[in-house]
């Protein structure tokens, strides 16, 4: 095997470790803490608010990430940065494994 073939492999593999995914029977319990603007099952209560059931995963994690590192303005930034403050990245990834798995 070529010195860049095995290089590849690795980064490969790396790449695919980082995007496990959480657990969503955890992220489910967490999600009480959403259900007031989000709703129950990830739909929003109000138009104002997005919809959470069935978003791609991987957006969601990215986003309560930002939001946690105030990378994110507008809106309900504020609201949302104090809400994830004390969620782990672990408590993130669960959240985006439950509301990634639910049906629009």
């Amino acid at each position: 095997m070529s010195k860049q073939l095995f290089w590849l492999a690795c980064l490969l593999g790396l790449s695919l470790t980082a995007q496990a995914k959480g657990d969503p029977a955890a992220g489910e319990e967490k999600a009480v803490m959403c259900v007031a603007c989000h709703g129950a099952t990830g739909k929003a209560s109000a138009p104002l608010y997005p919809n959470l059931a069935g978003q791609n995963e991987a957006y969601l994690e990215h986003a309560l990430q930002a939001y946690k590192k105030g990378e994110r303005s507008g809106g309900q930034a504020e609201i949302m940065k104090a809400y994830v403050s004390g969620l782990s990245d672990e408590d993130m990834a669960n959240l985006a494994a439950y509301y990634g798995g639910q049906k629009p």
